[in-house]
């Protein structure tokens, strides 16, 4: 007689879940560590992103178990996956290409302030010396 939890665990080999976290954390240290790193935004947003699709690789593979699953697995996440793909695409221009750039209205017209009164910072200078406020003229 064959049980039947003896066949799903012959199905299902071990998995060594602490490898998977310990790459899931050296992943985690290069996004970091290409943040840091000076590099064009093009290629900094795509080693970034590609880092992440390893992550999600990973817990989709193991943690959710979808390496040991039927191939109708495919037939159910390619809905998903279309809209996944749709969705970074929809949203690229918005964020992913100017996750680095500080252009924002607020940035302009603080920009533009600037350029008007000639200096970095108006109140900064009258708060550095305001005993030239009071001074008496000569």
């Amino acid at each position: 007689m064959h049980n039947s939890s003896q066949s799903h665990v012959e199905g299902h080999p071990n998995v060594n879940y602490f490898m998977i976290f310990m790459a899931l954390c050296a992943c985690t240290i290069l996004s970091v560590a290409f943040d840091l790193i000076h590099l064009p935004s093009v290629v900094l947003v795509t080693l970034v992103l590609a880092v992440a699709f390893a992550k999600a690789l990973f817990v989709m593979t193991y943690f959710m178990h979808l390496k040991f699953e039927g191939k109708w697995k495919y037939i159910i996440l390619s809905p998903t996956s279309i809209l996944a793909v749709g969705l970074v695409i929809g949203l690229a221009p918005d964020i992913a290409m100017q996750y680095y750039v500080d252009d924002t209205p607020q940035a302009r017209l603080a920009a533009e302030h600037r350029t008007e009164t000639g200096s970095e910072s108006t109140s900064a200078t009258s708060a550095a010396t305001p005993e030239a406020d009071h001074a008496p003229a000569k």
